[in-house]
């Protein structure tokens, strides 16, 4: 039986101004992808459809899922993903490392001081009514110092791609999500790949648990090589619990809900069926207003009576901190460079997407004259969620948005609409480019550590800019190659 045709680019589109992942504007494959276009273009059709296949499956198999929440349909799904792995260059990343690791530390600093000093708003860098009246400034932080100076653990980096270079897009540091996702596609890519992923030289992702072990062990309030740790989950039926069991796992912590945890004279403590036992490190992935009905939400059912003062006594630790969300608010993104500078007196070695703060009237017009040119996004909003994409907008739909930015234009920004970079994937059998950005995890103990990779997220709807997988996108794995 004759083999089928083998795959081929040649439908394959090309727009100038677009970054293109695997090309070069000429149609040549870039230096660090040869290798992965020599393989695909060795593969037939019904190779890389079983491939595909296989990667599906082993996601599928894993209940690997979120959930959407307001989907009329129920809401639990199995995230897409597409076996084509995006590329990196060891010298990219090494790039992104670095400016990750500066990124990470002055949002660490600026936590410490508007918490305490506020040097940053007396000198002027950031104004007062950006961070006192962001929502996620807590009051009741105010006067703690985070041990070590961290009150970001965990960040999650949005970073996207242009023809002008890697931008950031938003910093996610309240609770994270997505790590799970990009060692998931690792082993699913990998197992289907093994030939091309070991003459690739690509780096590893697996030591992620171990990595971030070794980050809560360090924060641990007693000094000993050993600390309990319990990683606090909202429970089943929250859009990330997979991720939750997986890192349980990972980090060999007890996996726990609210109800599990009790604070008894300023310590924490595990009901177990041994009894009580202290914990001394909390990964909680439960929101700020829910951690405490003592401290925040007095309705919350979902968070341990007293848990704040348990904190501030230094008798546990929590990662993340409780408050860090003023830091990864959308206005006060807009001040992060000022931020590195203010802080370690160095330029940014990553750039910011042009930010236009509808709190000041000159850019709240300059935002509602070029509504179907802009991305507007709700300040405090995550997940794709309460953003007009203006462009792909209808005019009917920008002037009910329009209405809304007026009636409150402190709670709006807008950014141009980027051309994010565009990668090859697998879509009915052919070859199709998709948007692209990615989630690097970075992770601070009393140093940082970054894992070489990331969750490559992919807007799998064509033409379509979001890559959100609440909101249709997918994910596809990252390869960091050896240089």
């Amino acid at each position: 039986m004759q083999k089928s045709t083998a795959m081929d680019f040649n439908r394959y589109s090309l727009d100038p101004s677009t970054y293109d992942e695997m090309f070069l504007p000429n149609g040549e494959p870039r230096e660090h992808s040869r290798r992965l276009h020599e393989t695909l273009t060795n593969l037939s059709a019904e190779d890389l459809g079983n491939i595909q296949e296989r990667v599906t499956r082993s996601f599928s198999n894993e209940g690997i899922s979120f959930t959407v929440y307001g989907d009329e349909e129920g809401a639990e799904r199995i995230i897409p993903v597409d076996c084509i792995p995006r590329v990196l260059s060891g010298a990219e990343w090494q790039h992104l490392e670095s400016g990750l690791t500066q990124r990470l530390g002055a949002l660490n600093m600026f936590l410490e001081d508007v918490y305490n000093e506020a040097r940053i708003i007396a000198d002027g860098v950031i104004p007062v009514d950006v961070v006192l009246g962001c929502p996620q400034y807590r009051v009741e932080m105010r006067g703690f110092s985070a041990p070590h100076g961290v009150w970001v653990t965990i960040c999650g980096t949005d970073i996207v791609r242009t023809n002008d270079g890697f931008r950031v897009l938003e910093d996610n540091l309240r609770v994270p999500s997505g790590v799970s996702y990009m060692i998931a596609n690792r082993k699913a890519v990998k197992a289907s790949l093994r030939i091309l992923y070991r003459g690739s030289q690509v780096r590893e992702v697996e030591n992620y648990g171990r990595l971030l072990l070794d980050c809560l062990r360090e924060l641990a309030p007693r000094d000993y090589s050993d600390p309990t740790i319990a990683l606090l989950t909202p429970g089943v039926y929250n859009s990330s619990f997979y991720e939750h069991m997986f890192l349980a796992r990972e980090l060999g912590a007890e996996l726990v809900e609210g109800r599990d945890l009790l604070v008894n004279n300023g310590f924490v403590y595990m009901r177990t069926t041994d009894g009580l036992r202290r914990v001394d490190v909390i990964y909680r992935r439960v929101n700020d207003e829910f951690l405490d009905p003592l401290a925040f939400r007095p309705d919350s059912m979902l968070g341990v009576p007293g848990l704040l003062h348990a904190y501030k006594l230094g008798n546990v630790t929590l990662a993340n901190a409780p408050g860090t969300g003023v830091a990864d608010d959308k206005s006060v993104y807009a001040y992060v460079p000022d931020m590195i500078r203010y802080y370690l007196s160095e330029e940014p070695i990553l750039a910011n997407v042009e930010t236009y703060l509808c709190r000041r009237p000159d850019e709240l017009e300059y935002t509602l004259d070029n509504l179907d040119k802009l991305v507007v996004k709700r300040v405090g909003e995550s997940g794709g969620y309460g953003m007009l994409v203006g462009p792909h907008a209808t005019p009917q739909e920008r002037d009910e948005y329009a209405k809304q930015v007026r009636a409150n234009p402190a709670d709006f920004i807008s950014q141009p609409t980027l051309a994010l970079s565009r990668a090859p994937c697998l879509i009915e059998g052919d070859f199709e480019p998709r948007h692209v950005d990615l989630r690097p995890f970075v992770l601070r103990g009393r140093e940082t550590r970054i894992v070489p990779g990331a969750f490559c997220r992919v807007a799998l709807r064509r033409g379509s800019l979001v890559v959100n997988s609440s909101q249709g996108g997918g994910g596809k794995d990252l390869w960091v190659l050896e240089d």
